[in-house]
Order: C-alpha cells, then sequence, then structure tokens
C-alpha cells in the first residue's frame, strides 16, 4: 500500500499531461485536422485518390528538401533568404551543362548543379561566418543578386533537359514502383534527422543557435558551423533544383521563386525557431506536406488565387501562433 509520501511523489497522469509539451505535437494535429477536413470536405472532387495523394507528394518533394537545409540554418540562428534563387541557378547550370557535353550528361549535369548550390551556400557563409554580417541582409542582397543571374543566364529562356538517365533518377523514374522523387525525400530526411539528432555536429548547431557566445565558450567552432549549415542549405538547394529540371524536363529561371515563403512556413509550422536553439526535421516534413496538401485541398475546392492567399495565411498565422508561442530564455 501506497504511504502519502510515495503517493505525492508519484506524478499523476494529469501532471504528467500538462508538463509535457504539447506544442511539438501541434503540427501533427494540424495535419490530421487539415486532411479529414478536406476528406470530408472533398470527397467527391478526387482529394482521397492515390493519384491526388501521390500528386502531392511528389509536389512537395522539392520543398520538403529545401526545408531540410533551412531547419540546419534556423537551428543555428541564420537564415537562409536565398534557396529560392539558388534552385533555379542550380537547375539552369545543370541543364546548361548537360547541353553542352551530351555524352557525359549525368555527372556534369549532377556536379554542375550542386556546385552551384555549394557555391551560393559557401558565399553566404563566408559573409556571415567570417565578415560577421547579419545572415538576413547577406541572404537578402544575393538573393536578388542570384535571381539576376538566372535571368542573364539563358535571356529568359527555357533549357530542355533530355538525358533519359537524368530525368529518370530526379524526376520521372521509379525503383520498385516507388517515384524517385520520393526515394530522394526519404533518403534526405533520414540523413537530415541523423546528423541533427544523432551528431555532435547536430548538437553543436542546436548549442550555437541556443547562444552563440556560451557555445564558443565550450569550444565550438561557431565561425565553422555557420559555414557548414549554409553549405547545407545551398546543397539542399541545389539538389531541389535538380529534381525540379528533373520532373519538369526543363529548367528556367522561375523555379523556386514561389517557395521561400512555403518553406519557411513549412520549417516554422513544423516546430523550427526563427531565432535558433531548436529544429525538427520530421517536422519541417510534416510541415511541408501539410502546405503542400493545403494548396492542393484549395485548388480542388475553386477557389481564386485571391482567396488561397487568404485561407492559407490565415492557417499559417494560426498554427505558428499555436505552435510556436515562445517562453522567455
Amino acid at each position: 500500500m501506497a504511504t502519502p509520501d510515495t503517493a505525492s511523489a508519484a506524478p499523476s497522469l494529469l501532471d504528467r499531461l500538462t508538463g509535457a509539451n504539447l506544442q511539438q505535437y501541434v503540427v501533427y494535429v494540424g495535419f490530421i485536422a487539415i486532411f479529414i477536413f478536406f476528406a470530408v470536405v472533398l470527397r467527391d472532387s478526387g482529394f482521397l485518390t492515390q493519384r491526388n495523394l501521390v500528386n502531392i507528394i511528389l509536389q512537395t518533394a522539392p520543398v520538403t528538401i529545401m526545408a531540410i537545409g533551412l531547419v540546419f540554418a534556423l537551428s543555428a540562428g541564420e537564415i537562409d533568404l536565398s534557396i529560392g534563387s539558388t534552385v533555379a541557378v542550380s537547375a539552369l547550370c545543370a541543364a546548361m551543362a548537360m547541353a553542352a557535353m551530351p555524352q557525359v550528361a549525368l555527372p556534369v549535369g549532377i556536379a554542375a548543379g550542386l556546385g552551384a548550390g555549394l557555391a551560393v551556400g559557401f558565399v553566404n557563409g563566408a559573409l556571415v561566418a567570417w565578415l560577421r554580417l547579419p545572415s538576413f541582409l547577406v541572404t537578402l542582397a544575393t538573393m536578388g543578386l542570384i535571381a539576376g543571374v538566372a535571368r542573364s543566364l539563358t535571356q529568359l529562356r527555357s533549357i530542355p533537359v533530355t538525358d533519359p538517365t537524368f530525368t529518370g533518377i530526379f524526376g520521372s523514374g521509379a525503383v520498385f514502383g516507388i517515384p524517385s522523387l520520393v526515394i530522394w525525400t526519404i533518403a534526405a530526411i533520414a540523413i537530415g534527422h541523423f546528423a541533427f539528432r544523432q551528431t555532435r555536429f547536430g548538437a553543436h548547431v542546436l548549442a550555437t543557435g541556443d547562444n552563440a557566445r556560451a557555445a564558443m565558450v565550450t569550444g565550438i567552432k561557431v565561425p565553422r558551423i555557420r559555414l557548414a549549415v549554409f553549405l547545407i542549405s545551398g546543397a539542399m538547394a541545389g539538389l531541389a533544383g535538380l529534381l525540379y529540371s528533373g520532373r519538369l524536363q526543363a529548367a528556367k529561371y522561375t523555379l523556386g521563386e514561389t517557395d521561400l515563403m512555403t518553406v519557411i512556413a513549412a520549417v516554422i509550422v513544423g516546430g523550427t525557431l526563427l531565432n535558433g536553439g531548436k529544429g525538427s526535421i520530421i517536422g519541417a516534413l510534416v510541415g511541408s506536406l501539410m502546405m503542400g496538401m493545403l494548396n492542393n485541398g484549395l485548388i480542388l475546392m475553386g477557389l481564386s488565387v485571391s482567396d488561397q492567399m487568404i485561407v492559407r495565411g490565415l492557417i499559417i498565422l494560426v498554427a505558428v501562433a499555436v505552435s510556436l508561442r515562445e517562453t522567455a530564455r
């Protein structure tokens, strides 16, 4: 028989529920709620068909890839506004390289696309880590700079991507019936989650974002961490550019230019703090799928573009307000 002291020491179910950080589960509850809503309202419009659900996953794959990179940047207390422009220039560099050397289209396309993304990430990271410039202003400037470069590369013309191996790997292909875009998403999420949660590097990223000065005192190379997260963000944007060009079988300067706000919303709704110190790769995945499902459902409902923007903005605002109402740190 439990004594009063033992009973008082044992936490009750209510205490454990109220003591838990329920905010981290809001994105999952919101995802389920939005899914159920569209499933009921659009039951006669094809929302629940396998083709439509798979299409949502395929359309959100590049956004999910970019979101992984942004989780690392935001968790370190930085932000990368240039990811959308990086997608376009990476896709164009890949397409141009493949057109120039069709005999070795696959390796040169991959090298050019990822190389462009890494180059942008290095420039951003160097300016932030070594010159100690604010990442918001640095990436805002490079966003415009890279967008101009993307437009000038081909004089606003799209470049076809015709290599079947490239388009199969990065777009229309499948392995055992699983689309290549889904495979890329799963691989990126698995690697990103492991690096973020199970490695010393991930711990250093969170420590840097939580308190850079304290992290530096403990021996963490904060400038290196900042450079590394921008390299990761640039590489993920470069990979997203390859996925866009592979799926669309063409590269154009407009690729990724409307994705920035969607990526930021997916990451923030997924539980990553804007001021650093906390992030979630899995949450970013769910947030990305939720944004894709939201876009798809609003289109099937027949809402106008302006109405879609209003509803989407309201839902994001409510989700952010509920899930990321920060306490004093």
